[in-house]
């Protein structure tokens, strides 16, 4: 990462508030696997619990994405459906055939034959099994299907799925305002980014080369902020264009102010300076704000400070000191009464809770969970 002097123009322009959002989205590893589906097909994907995000990209193939209370989807080649909330749906290679139980999102299978079915019965999956090594816990390929008498029936899909474990951390309410799926189909006219991401994720998963444990998950944060992006640049009409937390990314004078808070969280903002940095009026400003992101613009200042506070605290050693002070708190005493307010439990508990829940890749709680 490049970090640029305060003032230089590089690090003004290098602050955006998706990249803060897709900071927000998860902690630790994302998951990920690379899926060879052979016909018939189905697999159901329960709401995931803790709660997290995910999303599936079509390789090769055809399928269909099933949601109660919508009408199915139908996904092709290069097609991408991103769930912000993890909500319960099913892949399946029609709609006749009956989703089997994965029982979560993150699901992992290695395919080295440790588990062999009989010709004609359907491939068993792993489902977050703790007997995989550890690298295949965060992310792998599989094979799933049937298999028929000569061998595996006919190759129907090739997907790479990926899913964000958000643990304790707060969902940004960009999240909470995007549909309960976004599809992103395929469009030759679509800049090449977003391909090019789910092409790089594909092989890497693929072929498991040397490397993946590192490259893998910042494939994943790339596809999570290509999705994002493509579908702020796409989306219109009752998709969300200038309604909620989209309109407010798209909205001049509120995103100014946005990009104000987010460059800047310990300043000491008023209403009246981020209606400045918005080139509005007092009650104009704190109207338009309130009416596109959904509260107040100094709620959302002690949210989004209290929010990088608790990533703070899951994720560094960093005093609690030092992080009251990059939350725009005068005293350790202030900074806590408000993080207790919010979460429920002093910053040092917080911490403490975080740690106990989520080891860290690599530490004695994480190999013990291996074996």
């Amino acid at each position: 990462m490049i970090v640029f002097p305060k003032g230089h123009r590089g690090y003004v322009e290098g602050m955006d508030v998706l990249s803060d959002v897709v900071s927000t989205v998860r902690t630790g590893h994302p998951r990920s696997a690379r899926v060879e589906w052979y016909a018939p097909w189905g697999m159901r994907f329960t709401g995931s619990e803790p709660p997290g995000s995910g999303f599936h990209v079509i390789l090769q193939g055809s399928c269909r994405l099933f949601m109660d209370g919508r009408p199915s989807i139908p996904l092709g080649p290069g097609d991408v459906v991103f769930l912000p909330r993890g909500d319960e749906h099913s892949l399946a290679s029609g709609p006749d055939v009956s989703p089997s139980d994965l029982g979560c999102v993150d699901f992992l299978r290695r395919r080295d034959g440790l588990l062999s079915p009989e010709p004609g019965e359907p491939v068993p999956n792993l489902v977050c099994s703790e007997r995989l090594p550890q690298p295949f816990q965060r992310f792998g390929a599989a094979t799933s299907g049937a298999l028929g008498k000569e061998g595996a029936s006919e190759l129907s899909c090739v997907t790479v799925s990926g899913f964000y474990h958000s643990g304790g951390a707060r969902p940004h309410p960009l999240l909470a305002d995007l549909p309960s799926v976004v599809h992103l189909a395929a469009r030759p006219d679509r800049r090449s980014e977003l391909p090019l991401a789910v092409g790089l994720l594909g092989r890497e998963l693929g072929s498991q080369r040397p490397g993946a444990d590192t490259l893998v998950p910042h494939l994943l944060d790339m596809m999570l902020v290509y999705i994002l992006r493509t579908h702020l640049e796409e989306c219109t009409g009752e998709e969300g264009e200038g309604r909620g937390f989209t309109g407010a990314l798209r909205d001049p004078a509120v995103h100014a102010a946005l990009r104000a808070v987010h460059l800047d969280p310990a300043h000491p903002w008023t209403v009246e300076g981020l209606g400045e940095r918005a080139g509005l009026s007092r009650a104009a400003f704190s109207r338009r704000f309130g009416s596109l992101v959904g509260m107040p613009p100094l709620t959302y200042v002690t949210w989004w400070r209290l929010t990088l506070a608790a990533r703070l605290l899951r994720e560094t050693d960093t005093s609690i000191d030092t992080i009251a002070a990059r939350a725009g708190y005068a005293s350790r005493f202030a900074f806590a009464g408000a993080f207790k307010r919010e979460f429920g439990v002093p910053p040092a508990r917080y911490r403490e809770e975080e740690h106990e829940e989520a080891p860290s890749p690599g530490s004695p709680a994480a190999q013990a969970s291996a074996t």
